[in-house]
């Protein structure tokens, strides 16, 4: 119960941080947008480590698990983020979201291909919702001829660097992965302190460039509150994740947090109404994304624990296929 109630949190405050960055870029720049909201996570998971004996599991870590957080935290937490934000920027939070479902096909095949996963019947459903979810929201909703301007989507860019970040959110839960010997609360919050600190002086270089520390010292006033407050979201968000993860199953905390999409229409409608776009292919491509989403996150045993299946359906749920090994 309560793993769930955490997952739904992680869900909601990752909508919200969408939401708010999408604000916040309307008038600043994709770099400050980053640079801003990023450092926000250091406190949270220092603030976490204290209670939960994160400093003990920080000092068991190895050269090559220090060395795979790193670059994953580079990869997840700046680069793919900065993607994130720039797409963000292009073609609103809502055209966005189908996009990145397409991390979870990346995660699944770099786990099939290097960790001996197998895919299965329900993977593969998944697989083609992901897809074809991205394809339904492909050119605007018929408006009326009276209807006011609205917003209008760099298309090109905006999917560009939404398939990146998809990319760098696909690889790094594999490098994560490989980079925990020892599971549990401390490690996970340990581990993504490691990640979160690497990205943030990744990010830092950037701003050693000419003019570019004179543009971050520049940022208005309010635009520099939505990426702070978008920061703390994400650290919330990414706390919770944790906590979910420690205690209760990933087939049970991965599909309520693609709930995420949904809350992201919500909070764009309320907070950037003139700045997302809106209608039923959206919400059309949405669902099917969230349900590709959901059957690449369920686990086939504990579906086949859950629900009495016919024997016919049950066999061929339970039909699987390796990567061959080499």
């Amino acid at each position: 119960m309560i793993g769930g109630l955490l997952a739904l949190l992680s869900a909601v405050t990752f909508a919200y941080a969408n939401a708010t960055v999408r604000r916040g870029v309307l008038t600043g720049t994709v770099l400050q947008a980053v640079a801003i909201s990023l450092p926000i996570g250091l406190p949270f998971f220092l603030l976490a480590m204290w209670p939960t004996g994160g400093f003990a599991a920080l000092a068991e870590f190895d050269t090559r698990a220090v060395l795979l957080l790193v670059v994953a935290g580079v990869i997840h937490f700046a680069l793919a983020r900065y993607c994130n934000y720039r797409a963000t920027k292009a073609m609103g939070a809502n055209l966005v979201a189908p996009i990145q479902q397409y991390s979870l096909i990346i995660t699944l095949v770099l786990a099939i291909v290097w960790l001996g996963e197998a895919l299965t019947v329900l993977r593969i459903l998944g697989i083609i919702c992901v897809v074809a979810g991205p394809a339904v929201t492909l050119g605007p909703d018929k408006k009326p001829a009276a209807a006011p301007a609205a917003f209008e989507p760099a298309y090109g860019e905006g999917y560009l660097f939404a398939l990146l970040s998809a990319i760098g959110f696909g690889i790094s839960p594999i490098l994560i992965g490989m980079a925990f010997v020892n599971k549990g609360l401390a490690a996970g919050i340990a581990g993504g302190f490691i990640s979160y600190l690497a990205a943030t002086v990744a990010i830092a270089l950037p701003l050693l460039l000419p003019g570019q520390w004179r543009s971050f010292r520049s940022v208005d006033p309010a635009t520099a509150r939505w990426f702070i407050i978008s920061g703390i979201a994400v650290a919330i968000s990414q706390m919770t994740r944790y906590m979910a993860l420690a205690v209760a199953p990933v087939s049970v905390v991965s599909p309520i947090q693609r709930l995420s999409m949904i809350f992201r229409i919500y909070f764009g409608a309320i907070l950037n109404p003139h700045h997302e776009v809106f209608g039923g292919r959206i919400i059309a491509g949405t669902v099917i994304s969230l349900l590709g989403a959901v059957a690449l996150s369920v686990s086939v045993d504990g579906l086949a624990e859950m629900l009495p299946l016919p024997a016919p359906l049950a066999a061929l749920l339970g039909w699987r296929w390796h990567f061959p090994a080499f």
